[in-house]
């Protein structure tokens, strides 16, 4: 079976491309088709994926300003060719899922949400940081983005929701069904290791739909210690808001972050998220999260054991939240068997079922019944 990967665009490593490395490790031989690429924060193994880019590769300044490119991201996915695949994975945030595929080619997305700054602008602003150009049509632009995406839908043979919530969205926005399957965690990274930490963690891009001008907000109010993980745009509006006892570290690799979550007393998720990997990763560890009430989060914390949820995005809620939490609440070990039903096996597991299920359907033999041909094959050659 000859399978590719689309995905909307390989900047950093977060949990849309950890979802792209369970695919290739399950289909190792796949190439990447990606809109763009950029280095900087990649780390070597993501560098040597089989990687197909777009001609938006090309365009100036592109690490500065891709966000200005946004409206010619339909068209960088419907330039590549798909001819003679028979499966085609999308992990898609916004347009992967608008390729091109032949009529003998089965298309699978993995939704991670439906294009959120088309359909939800009051979450994910990042059109309005546009050039002004685009902004002064921005009403247009949008319309013309939703009209392509709910056609774009249409293309998708079978989609794959990451949480119920996104299974809705898909439901709402597309009048399509889609299957759940939680996001990969690498759940066997973190481990309680005891402790109850002497600061509260904010772990998270520094993006404006992530709100974690909350956190901070909440925390000059409080004067608790609070560390601030991670980069973006964000991050000097944010250093300006806070007071002496928030520090900003910068961004974190994956070496870092098992000490920085172990080190913490809570995690803090101030954001409306469509699953939330980071909360999973902190409960992994035994800790618990202080997170908005809604999205993802709904599907991965108990509120009162494994952290507390508050109602509202405000300052406010997050200080009434943070209120009603007490360490001693809260069993690390039991939190930390909850998350371990989210792991990476899990995901693989469960897409290899899935994608041989449909691709049965199609009359094309599964990957496990190809395996199974093949040691027959050799049994009756050493018979």
């Amino acid at each position: 079976m000859k399978v590719a990967i689309a995905h909307e665009w390989l900047t950093t490593l977060g949990g849309s491309e950890r979802v792209v490395e369970a695919f290739l490790e399950l289909y190792p031989e796949a190439p990447v088709h990606t809109s763009f690429l950029s280095s900087r924060n990649l780390p070597e193994s993501m560098l040597s994926w089989d990687v197909r880019t777009s001609f938006v590769q090309g365009l100036p300044f592109l690490d500065r300003i891709a966000q200005n490119y946004l409206p010619l991201f339909p068209l960088a996915f419907e330039s590549f060719d798909f001819t003679g695949y028979d499966l085609v994975l999308s992990s898609s945030t916004a347009c992967a899922k608008g390729i091109l595929t032949p009529p003998g080619t089965t298309h699978i997305c993995y939704c991670h949400t439906p294009m959120r700054y088309a359909w939800e602008p009051q979450l994910d602003r990042r059109l309005e940081f546009a050039n002004p150009l685009l902004k002064t049509g921005a009403g247009v632009l949008l319309h013309y983005l939703r009209l392509w995406d709910r056609l774009a839908a249409d293309r998708v043979d079978h989609f794959i929701a990451n949480s119920c919530n996104i299974a809705a969205k898909i439901r709402k926005y597309y009048r399509r069904d889609a299957t759940v399957i939680n996001p990969p965690v690498d759940v066997e990274r973190f481990r309680p290791r005891g402790g109850r930490g002497s600061y509260f963690l904010v772990l998270s891009r520094l993006v404006g739909y992530k709100r974690v001008d909350l956190a901070v907000g909440a925390f000059n109010r409080l004067g608790l210690p609070l560390k601030v993980v991670g980069d973006g745009p964000e991050r000097a509006n944010l250093e300006r808001m806070a007071g002496p006892n928030i520090e900003f570290p910068g961004f974190a690799g994956d070496d870092q972050v098992p000490g920085l979550i172990d080190g913490c007393a809570a995690l803090i998720f101030p954001g409306e998220e469509d699953f939330g990997i980071v909360p999973v990763e902190a409960m992994a560890a035994g800790k618990p999260v202080i997170g908005l009430g809604r999205g993802g989060l709904l599907e991965t914390v108990i509120d009162g054991e494994t952290g507390v949820l508050f109602a509202e995005p405000t300052v406010e809620s997050l200080i009434d939240g943070i209120a009603r939490f007490s360490p001693a609440d809260f069993d690390a070990e039991a939190i930390s068997r909850h998350a371990s039903a989210f792991s990476r096996e899990r995901f693989k597991r469960e897409i290899e079922e899935f994608v041989d299920a449909r691709m049965a359907e199609a009359g094309e033999p599964s990957e496990a019944g190809k395996r199974q041909q093949r040691g027959r094959r050799r049994k009756r050659k050493s018979g």
